[in-house]
C-alpha cells in the first residue's frame, strides 16, 4: 500500500500519520523528519540539504526525490508507505509515480488536509522547532500554496 498525505506545514499530518501508518504497518516517511535527521547525522545528502533547512528555505527537489528513492530501496520489502507531506509539487508527483511503477507499487490513495492559515501559523508558532520563526512559518506557507495547489 502506498498512501500520500498532502496538506500545509502544520494541517496535523504527521499526527494522523503516525496513526494510520501504525495501524496499516506501513514505514512512515515524512520528508522533512528525514532530511532533518540527514543533516544531523551528517549524510551527504543531509550536508547538502542543511543549506535550506538552516534557513527555513525548500529543500530542492533532486535531493528529495534523491532521499525518497533510497528509502523506497531500502525498504522494497516493507508493508508499504505512507509519504507525509510528499509529493509537495506537479513535479514530485511524476517523479514518484515513476518510482512506484519501476518498484511495480502504485499509489493506492492521496489525502488532502486542509486547515484555515492563521490556524496553521498558531500551530507551528506554537511547536517551538529551532527553524519555525515567524517569518519561515509564513514563508513556508506561502511556498506551500503557491507549490502545491497546482498539484492538488
Amino acid at each position: 500500500m502506498k498512501v500520500v498525505f498532502i496538506g500545509p506545514p502544520g494541517a496535523g499530518k504527521g499526527t494522523q500519520a503516525v496513526r494510520v501508518a501504525s495501524h496499516f504497518w506501513l514505514k512512515h516517511l515524512s520528508t522533512g523528519d528525514v532530511l532533518r535527521a540527514a543533516r544531523d547525522a551528517g549524510t551527504p545528502i543531509g550536508l547538502q540539504a542543511a543549506k535550506y533547512l538552516n534557513e527555513g528555505r525548500l529543500v530542492p527537489d533532486e535531493l528529495v526525490l534523491k532521499l525518497v528513492a533510497q528509502v523506497l530501496e531500502e525498504d522494497h520489502d516493507s508493508a508499504g508507505h505512507l509519504f507525509d507531506g510528499f509529493p509537495r509539487n506537479r513535479d514530485q508527483a511524476i517523479a514518484l509515480d515513476k518510482l512506484l511503477d519501476e518498484a511495480h507499487m502504485p499509489l493506492t490513495a492521496a489525502l488532502e488536509f486542509v486547515v484555515h492559515e492563521e490556524e496553521l501559523y498558531d500551530r507551528l508558532y506554537k511547536r517551538k522547532r529551532e527553524d519555525d520563526t515567524e517569518e519561515t512559518i509564513r514563508k513556508r506557507l506561502k511556498d506551500y500554496s503557491a507549490l502545491t495547489g497546482p498539484l492538488v
